[in-house]
């Protein structure tokens, strides 16, 4: 006869407990609340059924950036030669454009050119600009067509955005902020880094900041670590054992949640959704990489 684990302790005099852990269960009901980014939504990484899942595509229009940031996947990309060629990365019919994932597309004299252009060539795609805000000007933006903006910022001051960017435009950026915040025709999104020991302190000050300039969500993303990045960051002081910690993610995000709509990388949620409580409370996410690659095919328009 088969039984229960629960009824053959019990057959063998044993009252059975179920082991409770508050804080993983706190975790999981957070996690069960949050929602994807908007920039994630209609992506592939949310199909779990996906077996190879690929992002929303992207025009890429320069790898340059004057910004050298620490953690920084398109400088390596650029190192070992692996930078995608300007152009279309991606396929007809797309739910949603980046422009773009490599380099500084406001370095770019073509910029509202392409703008208008995907605007033209995919009318009923989203289109998202990713950029770190330095190069935003009122002037610009005027110009500019976008459903989505997501400006780069991993710092509370000037002092410490120069030590992560190397590049002292920490007000360049607060600016920006100030302007796609006021423009609520858009939707807002202010795209920070999690790197405990480096800024961990600060996501919580740069949510409240955002959110006083209009900004309507913060997108908290973990770490990937690029192995030519190491010794940058380990000089900077990140902390790695905690840079791979789900748990530690989740707890800054329920600390920068008091000021702003939080929301972390859609791909990953998707996954910490489906887990237990237990396993989400120990789980550690492989924060190694080489170099990032395109899987998208580049056509042409």
């Amino acid at each position: 006869m088969k039984y229960s684990w629960e009824e053959f302790a019990r057959k063998m005099g044993v009252e059975p407990q179920i082991l409770e852990n508050k804080e993983a269960r706190l975790l999981k009901e957070f996690v069960m609340d949050l929602k994807f980014p908007t920039h994630c939504q209609g992506c592939q990484g949310l199909d779990l059924s996906n077996p190879n899942p690929v992002h929303h595509p992207s025009y890429e229009l320069t790898p340059a950036c004057n910004h050298d940031c620490i953690f920084c996947y398109s400088n390596v990309a650029v190192k070992l030669g692996k930078v995608p060629k300007p152009g279309y990365y991606g396929w007809e019919n797309p739910k949603a454009i980046t422009v773009s994932q490599y380099g500084e597309p406001l370095l770019s004299k073509r910029i509202v050119e392409v703008n208008r252009m995907l605007r033209e060539r995919f009318p009923e795609a989203r289109l998202d600009l990713q950029t770190n805000g330095s190069l935003l000007t009122e002037e610009l933006w005027e110009k500019l067509d976008f459903d989505i903006v997501m400006i780069s910022l991993d710092a509370a001051t000037r002092e410490k955005h120069l030590k992560i960017t190397n590049a002292d435009t920490f007000d360049a950026v607060v600016n920006a902020l100030r302007i796609v915040g006021a423009d609520k025709s858009v939707r807002s999104v202010v795209r920070t880094i999690f790197m405990p020991g480096i800024n961990d302190e600060d996501i919580p000050k740069i949510a409240e900041l955002a959110a006083s300039l209009g900004i309507d969500e913060m997108m908290l993303q973990p770490l990937t670590i690029h192995e030519l990045n190491v010794e940058r960051l380990k000089k900077a002081g990140l902390d790695f054992e905690r840079a791979g910690s789900v748990r530690e993610l989740l707890k800054t995000v329920m600390e920068a949640k008091k000021y702003i709509d939080v929301r972390i990388s859609g791909c990953l949620l998707a996954q910490l959704k489906r887990m237990d409580s237990l396993t989400l409370f120990s789980v550690k996410r492989v924060a190694r990489e080489v170099a990032p690659i395109v899987k998208r095919k580049r056509e042409e328009l």
